[in-house]
């Protein structure tokens, strides 16, 4: 039988890794490993099952409902499809009427009239007849995507925060290999739980980063996770202990696995008049000092994740400076890697 490495299937089908991952946590996607070989594979008809899953997301159709129709309930698939036909039909009719009342309009517009007047469109029947059933505000057609893009860059550019990072003690384990946020993870997880780090902390915070970032070959790469500990406390193997030292980021909050935002993070850095990025020594190849801050993570450990805990989100935290010549109080730290 033919199979795929992660990283292949990644490649051939424009899919990230880590939302592979994911689809294979909430159920929708399963793998398998060969006795002979490290990693995850996928088999003809698990990869098959992501050629599903991509056609069925370019149709714009929510994960829980393509679970519904992966799952086989042809009922089910047949309510989902019509329901999202008939969006489009609506879309499509509401963009059909508004190009005929342009195309009218236009043609007032370039008619000269006898007496030289502006076009009174208000009076033109076929024009008012074909915008009365168009919405004013919040519709979805095509045409209106990029001023809702801007508006919307808009509306997530307000929700970033500049935030100061104290320096910390924090409790590190590195892992490089198949599933390296999963296996960093479990390992924090069980440290939490055995030393009672809640009850001596209960303000710890957990970040995380690529470490090693992902190759460009293979794709394969590492996760580094860092919880915050009393500085007086002990750590046991595999773990070590270092100091972060702080400093200052560009905070914006994302819900799990969202992390393709982190394109928009970069942009509003990149374009902001007061803030510029401060990138460190990027040879260490550890997200340039970039942290995934994973709120309300240790809490949720130290709980032994129940099914009702908090919501996962996560910030994504980019290390920033101030521009030359603005005011403010000097250049941050960076960290201590």
């Amino acid at each position: 039988m033919k199979t795929m490495t992660i990283r292949e299937v990644s490649v051939r089908f424009g899919i990230s890794t880590r939302m592979l991952r994911h689809y294979e946590k909430i159920g929708l996607l399963s793998s398998m490993r060969r006795e002979d070989y490290a990693y995850r594979v996928y088999d003809e008809t698990a990869i098959r099952k992501v050629q599903q899953i991509i056609i069925l997301r370019k149709l714009q159709i929510p994960l829980k409902q393509i679970r519904c129709i992966l799952e086989g309930d042809r009922t089910a698939a047949v309510r989902i499809l019509e329901g999202r036909l008939y969006d489009m039909r609506e879309s499509t009719a509401l963009l059909d009427d508004m190009k005929r009342a342009l195309e009218r309009l236009l043609e007032l517009f370039h008619a000269e009239s006898s007496d030289g007047r502006y076009p009174d469109f208000v009076k033109e029947d076929t024009i008012v007849e074909l915008t009365k059933l168009l919405p004013l505000e919040k519709h979805h057609l095509k045409e209106e995507r990029k001023m809702d893009h801007a508006k919307e860059m808009i509306e997530k550019g307000s929700c970033v925060r500049i935030v100061q990072l104290p320096p910390c003690t924090v409790a590190a384990y590195q892992y490089v290999g198949d599933e390296p946020e999963e296996k960093v993870g479990n390992v924090m997880s069980r440290f939490v739980c055995s030393s009672g780090l809640y009850d001596k902390k209960p303000d710890a915070r957990l970040f995380g980063f690529n470490h090693p970032d992902p190759d460009p070959e293979t794709g394969f790469h590492g996760y580094e996770d860092w919880v915050t500990i009393p500085d007086d406390m002990e750590v046991p193997e595999p773990l070590v202990k270092k100091q972060f030292a702080g400093g200052l980021y560009a905070a914006y909050t994302i819900n799990f696995p969202d992390f393709f935002e982190w394109k928009f993070l970069t942009e509003w850095v990149d374009k902001n008049e007061k803030y510029q990025a401060d990138y460190h020594d990027m040879s260490l190849s550890d997200m340039g000092g970039c942290l995934e801050e994973h709120l309300n993570w240790v809490y949720s450990a130290h709980m032994g994740w129940p099914e009702n805990g908090i919501d996962g989100k996560l910030d994504l935290l980019l290390p920033v400076k101030m521009r030359s010549g603005t005011s403010g109080s000097g250049e941050p730290s960076s960290a201590d890697r």
